[in-house]
This record gives C-alpha cells, sequence and structure tokens, in this order.
C-alpha cells in the first residue's frame, strides 16, 4: 500500500514537472498596468467642469504626484486621445508644483503629506486618485483598492461634487461609495 502510494506520488510529480512552463506573469498585466488602465477609463466616464479645459482641443493632463509606480507602462500612453483630446503625463515632486492638471495620481509615497496634499485637492477641479487607505474617504475623489487579488476602487461622491465633476452613474456602479469622513 505504501509503495503504490509512493509511486503515484512520484508519477504525478514527474506529471507536473513535465508539463510545459506557463509565464504567466508575462501574460497578465501588473497591479500598475492595470491601475493605469482604469485612470485612463476613468476620464470616459466624467466631465470636468467647462472652465478645466482653454479650449475644445486642450489635453487632458494625467499628473503624477510622488513617486512613479508605472514604469515603462507610461510608454503605452503616448498617442491615446479621449474624447478627442490628447493625453498628456506631468510628474510632480510636490503639490505646489502641480499646474494644469486634470487627473491627479497620488502615489503612496505622499502618504506623510497628505495634511498639505488634501486641502489643494479640496480646492481643484481636479480628478484625484489615490492608492492608500482611506484616500477617499480623507477627500480624494477615487482610491484604488486590492482585495482578493483584484483591482478595484472606491470613490468619494463628496469631493467629486467639490471639484464640480460629473461622475457617470456607469462609473458609480462599479464603485464602493464612500464620503468625506468626520
Amino acid at each position: 500500500m505504501i509503495k503504490r502510494a509512493v509511486t503515484i506520488l512520484i508519477i504525478l510529480a514527474w506529471c507536473i514537472l513535465s508539463l510545459p512552463t506557463v509565464q504567466a506573469e508575462e501574460r497578465l498585466p501588473s497591479e500598475y498596468q492595470v491601475k493605469l488602465a482604469f485612470l485612463l477609463n476613468f476620464a470616459r466616464f466624467v466631465e470636468w467642469p467647462k472652465d478645466a479645459f482653454a479650449d475644445a482641443t486642450s489635453p487632458i493632463i494625467l499628473g503624477i504626484l510622488g513617486d512613479d509606480p508605472f514604469g515603462t507602462s507610461l510608454a503605452s500612453i503616448r498617442g491615446k486621445t479621449i474624447h478627442g483630446r490628447k493625453v498628456l503625463i506631468n510628474k510632480f515632486k510636490d503639490v505646489d508644483d502641480i499646474r494644469d492638471c486634470h487627473i491627479l495620481f497620488v502615489s503612496s509615497s505622499e502618504i506623510n503629506h497628505l495634511s498639505r496634499i488634501i486641502p489643494f485637492l479640496r480646492q481643484a477641479k481636479i480628478l484625484s486618485v489615490g492608492d492608500m487607505r482611506k484616500f477617499a474617504q480623507k477627500g480624494g475623489v477615487i482610491n484604488f483598492v486590492v482585495e482578493n487579488d483584484k483591482v478595484g476602487f472606491e470613490i468619494n461622491v463628496d469631493a467629486g461634487k467639490r471639484a464640480g465633476l460629473q461622475i457617470s452613474s456607469k462609473l458609480l456602479s462599479l464603485a464602493r461609495i464612500v464620503r468625506d469622513s468626520q
């Protein structure tokens, strides 16, 4: 009986080891590739106030505040357009450097600077997107959340209204809705 069990285990091990190796990592997008795709798609479901753009051909500026977690994935944005507007990328090291930005990704590297960033966001007509715990409840518009290895997001509808953004009901239906924390 034991010999038979050992033989079965050896055969099973050989079968598993002889299978062609599948490099799923190469085929599956990374967490930040998924988040970058979300960022672009958020813009398709949000309307900014009329004065957010100089004219009908002004680009949509995607800003990254803090460390850039997207790396080479940003190259995939080159040449993209949303609603007839080119998408351009600006990187900012400090909240005081932010100019002409429509979507601002606040990197988790900025968690210790939120006391300066959130008051700025409360006055801006920017779709702010964070990557840290409770970002939306603290005043950001959208926050990424990862649960069970899946990227999702929450939307602070109070922050969206404050920024003058019209967020599509389609986008809201995919999100966990949160409000400003007291």
